[in-house]
């Protein structure tokens, strides 16, 4: 049961670090003394007519020697004020501090100050406990209930401090209710760490060595005192305790701010607004929190925010992200991440970025056991649609796109850019492949761009790949590709009536690619069945096979082509022959989305095991490891590209006229995108619909303009005369 005792006056401010965790011919204040810079006129004890004026102020200080100026102090600008403790304030005049329409005159009024270091230029009125923080220059801080910091401060991180037991130390529960994939939180953590950490949790050296190094990454002595930066600004806010603050914050109106650390800075300022209750959390530069939000156990990416009651808890929200409203539980949400409604849930899941939930959208809510270890996993791009329920447990490949409906079973979605239908009337599972390409090329083809110009960060510790088509998806493309010919033989022995347990999936697949290839007719005809993709006994029809298996070709021509433009453009005097030699070699086919950021397998497995053995001693030195690795993955891509492109041209190495087919083809692909992009956009203007809810031509045109005016339209035209262009050019030099 909680107590209030009963303390001496002389503790008050006093003895903030216990007598047995301190440092031999250390005291109290050594940690403290370490975290400020002295001003360069250094402290002074308080003159005696000061003494008489901050009295006169109705001021007191259980001792006047323990108050410390610089040598510009005004005590008239003093008020109200109790002291307790060592406090030093900087340099204070009769100035006037604003922030917006909030005009407050530098100064100390009506508050209760113990054991601080107080900056230049700073307001303090009406902060009813302030113990323990320093505060930087030309901080605002009005109407504040309780801003303290203890003696074993974490600010958020996953470590314990000197003397403490085990089982107080934060643990984040990601991607699983169990705490089955636990890991530490850490300032400075990105997605890519959080991956690691919780997906290989059969490499136990890997996992052993992870707590060492976060442990040691960071001062376990006690003594931190909290911190604002300069310039931040705190107003009418209850409770804010062990909370570390980066400069230029703007905190309004919230209730609660526990053990965290809030990066902020001038260039990427994170705000904080009303009704915002923050627990045990590690907060971005550039981020936005407002509106009755709750988080608790979380880390929030940069330039991310949350808004309208969302509620975050035991999550890592990646960079570039927006989480409205809704309800997120156990999650590890990569970068670029958007879910804006009320009535959406997502739990117990890795979701691996660019994803949009709509409406009603509920990930993991049906439970379909009694167990809560399942799990779920997404690629890039999920997109579940409008009042879309799905169960533990199930993985999606890139890009898939769930139409409306409660999906009654488990699914294993291996054909990216799909949409995918639960077909009541029929009792059937539908998967149309290549969807994206096929029917909205328009929203695919302004992915990369949009996810681009959206990523506000300055502060870019995380590496994102945000095209569509890079070697992960790729990698999909042709396991659906030979999926679909498996799947489409099968569908033709079986519509002959003859067996197919005497075939191998070799001979199937070869089977089915001459189908595919030749006979549209044919394939049109044939009910083709996906196997393994519902855990259920009914049916899982693909639809329209042979429209998909030629949509997938021609995304990886586009690839492959598009990027080996882009190592051509980077090296101008590069010809198709040395192209060949410093791309050649076998295709990478395993390909890791760590975080947002794709590496290689093989790399990854170097990776861990450098972290294993000992050789990765810190975070600093993984960190560095990733940008490595960021450095090489445009060779890795081209090369992967290059290899891509032998493979659809049926050799191990191109020649000169393969070289050029592929490059006519790609044109003409490019010219389909282009099409495509304002066909499928031109359907909007076209909806008779769209159109019933104005008055005449002219006022829809004044108010969502024109399809000839769409500035995304007008820069994929551009970019194809472009790529037309730099194509004739290519094939002159080559």
């Amino acid at each position: 049961m909680d107590e209030v005792l009963l303390v001496t006056p002389e503790n008050m401010g006093k003895n903030f670090i216990p007598k047995e965790f301190l440092r031999e011919g250390k005291d109290e204040f050594y940690q403290r003394n370490h975290q400020i810079t002295p001003p360069k006129s250094g402290w002074r004890q308080l003159r005696s007519d000061e003494v008489e004026r901050l009295v006169k102020n109705n001021n007191t200080a259980d001792d006047w020697d323990d108050i410390l100026v610089t040598e510009e102090f005004d005590a008239n600008q003093v008020k109200n004020t109790r002291f307790f403790g060592l406090v030093r304030i900087g340099r204070l005049r009769n100035v006037i501090l604003q922030h917006h329409d909030l005009k407050v005159p530098a100064g100390i009024t009506n508050s209760l100050i113990i054991s601080c270091d107080i900056g230049d230029d700073v307001a303090i009125h009406e902060v009813h406990y302030l113990a323990h923080y320093i505060i930087g220059d030309r901080c605002i801080l009005f109407n504040v209930h309780e801003m303290d910091t203890t003696d074993h401060a974490k600010f958020g991180n996953g470590i314990v401090k000197e003397g403490e037991p085990e089982n107080v130390r934060t643990w984040l529960d990601l991607m699983n209710e169990t705490g089955c994939r636990k890991v530490l939180p850490f300032d400075g953590m990105i997605t890519a760490d959080a991956y690691l950490w919780a997906k290989y949790r059969d490499d136990s050296a890997l996992q052993e060595n992870l707590v060492k190094i976060t442990q040691k990454s960071m001062d376990d002595r006690r003594g931190f005192y909290g911190t604002t930066g300069s310039q931040c600004v705190i107003k009418n806010s209850l409770i804010i305790k062990d909370v570390k603050i980066g400069s230029h914050c703007y905190i309004k109106g919230a209730n609660k701010l526990k053990n965290l650390t809030i990066n902020s800075s001038p260039e990427e300022p994170t705000q904080i607004g009303e009704g915002v209750e923050l627990v045990n959390g590690i907060i971005g530069y550039g981020c936005h929190i407002f509106y009755g939000c709750k988080a608790v156990k979380f880390i929030l990416g940069n330039n991310s925010s949350l808004k309208y009651g969302a509620r975050l808890i035991n999550s890592f929200l990646g960079d570039n992200s927006t989480i409205s409203c809704c309800e997120v539980l156990n999650n590890l949400i990569f970068p670029a991440h958007e879910q804006h409604h009320n009535n959406s849930f997502l739990i117990a899941s890795v979701v691996m970025g660019q994803s949009n939930m709509a409406a009603g959208a509920t990930i993991g809510s049906n439970h379909n056991s009694r167990a809560n270890d399942n799990e779920i996993q997404a690629g890039r791009g999920f997109w579940p649609g409008l009042c879309t329920s799905v169960k533990h447990s199930s993985r999606f490949a890139s890009f898939i796109l769930l139409s409306k409906s409660d999906y009654p079973a488990e699914l294993d979605i291996q054909l990216p850019f799909s949409l995918l239908n639960n077909n009541v009337s029929k009792d059937q599972l539908e998967v149309m492949p290549a969807y994206w390409w096929l029917y909205n090329m328009y929203a695919l083809a302004r992915n990369s761009w949009k996810f681009q110009n959206r990523d506000k960060r300055i502060s870019k510790a995380q590496h994102i790949e945000f095209e569509a088509f890079a070697p992960d998806t790729v990698e999909e493309i042709f396991q659906a590709v030979y999926l679909l010919e498996i799947w489409t033989a099968k569908a033709d022995l079986r519509q002959k009536g003859v067996p197919v347990s005497g075939l191998t999936n070799k001979e199937l697949a070869d089977l089915g690619h001459q189908l595919l290839i030749k006979d549209e007719k044919r394939v049109n005809g044939l009910e083709v069945l996906g196997e393994n993709m519902e855990h259920s006994s009914r049916k899982c029809v693909i639809l329209k096979p042979f429209k998909a298996y030629q949509a997938y070709r021609n995304m990886l021509f586009h690839y492959a082509v598009q990027n080996l433009l882009k190592y051509l453009r980077a090296n101008p005097k590069v010809t198709f022959s040395q192209m060949s030699q410093d791309l050649k070699g076998a295709r990478s086919k395993e390909w890791i989305n760590l975080g947002g950021q794709l590496m290689k397998k093989s790399d990854l497995d170097l990776l861990r095991s450098d972290i294993g053995m000992g050789k990765l001693i810190d975070w600093k030195d993984i960190h560095n490891r990733y940008d490595m690795l960021w450095e090489k993955y445009t060779l890795d891509k081209q090369k992967h590209a290059f290899a891509t492109l032998c493979e659809l041209s049926g050799t191990e190495q191109l020649t000169r006229s393969q070289w050029n087919d592929a490059l006519d083809k790609a044109t003409v692909i490019q010219q389909f995108v282009c099409d495509e992009v304002y066909a499928s956009r031109k359907k909007d203007y076209d909806n008779p619909f769209r159109q019933s809810t104005f008055r005449n031509e002219d006022e829809m045109k004044a108010a969502i303009g024109t399809i000839e005016d769409n500035s995304f339209i007008l820069q994929v035209r551009e970019e194809t005369e472009a790529m037309k262009k730099e194509v004739a050019a290519i094939r002159n030099r080559t």
